[in-house]
């Protein structure tokens, strides 16, 4: 198998002459694209002005300030596991001790982590060590992606905009009503009258 025909190995390089407008040419992309790069500086950015989407990421258990403080000391681990859920970090080495860890990140706010840790002492609840938990509303709250303003935005109207509003409703003639429906069965007939099959 030839990867060249014997035609091409035959043909003769091209001529310095046939090749005396690759070199401008190269010049003048060069200068191109350096110009390119300085406008770009003074310009601004379309990466400035368009972001990617990115989604919300929710990891980890839950923990509201309500469920925290229905742990007692001495509830037995199943009785933790339901008022928790599972922990999300247990390990081999601290078998005594349960993980919930909570993380929120969403473009545009300031991402949330909260810990709470229980520690047992062979199958009872000993202590509870957390961070500051939120209750559940103020956690429902804080997912509200929406921003909220307080400003109400003014309702004014000037005098002229007024009269012609004025003018315009007392201008017009009051709409005719739409006719009455009529009651009972008002449809149409299945078959004419005296038809026959």
């Amino acid at each position: 198998m030839r990867l060249l025909s014997p035609d091409f190995v035959k043909q003769p390089l091209p001529s310095r002459r046939a090749r005396w407008w690759r070199v401008p040419l190269i010049s003048l992309v060069a200068g191109l694209l350096g110009a390119c790069a300085s406008v770009t500086d003074k310009l601004p950015s379309v990466s400035g002005l368009v972001t990617p989407y990115r989604i919300d990421i929710l990891q980890g258990n839950v923990v509201t300030k309500e469920q925290a403080q229905a742990l007692q000391t001495g509830m037995r681990r199943e009785q933790v596991k339901a008022q928790l859920g599972s922990p999300l970090l247990t390990s081999v080495f601290h078998g005594d001790r349960w993980d919930y860890v909570f993380t929120f990140k969403r473009q545009g706010q300031p991402p949330q982590q909260r810990r709470l840790t229980v520690f047992f002492k062979g199958e009872e609840l000993e202590r509870v060590e957390s961070d500051e938990l939120p209750s559940e509303s103020e956690f429902v709250s804080s997912l509200d992606a929406r921003h909220k303003s307080d400003k109400v935005p003014p309702l004014e109207a000037t005098e002229e905009q007024l009269k012609n509003f004025r003018a315009g409703g007392a201008a017009s003639a009051p709409a005719e009503p739409a006719p009455a429906a009529p009651s009972g069965n008002a449809y149409p007939p299945l078959e004419s009258p005296g038809a026959t099959r």
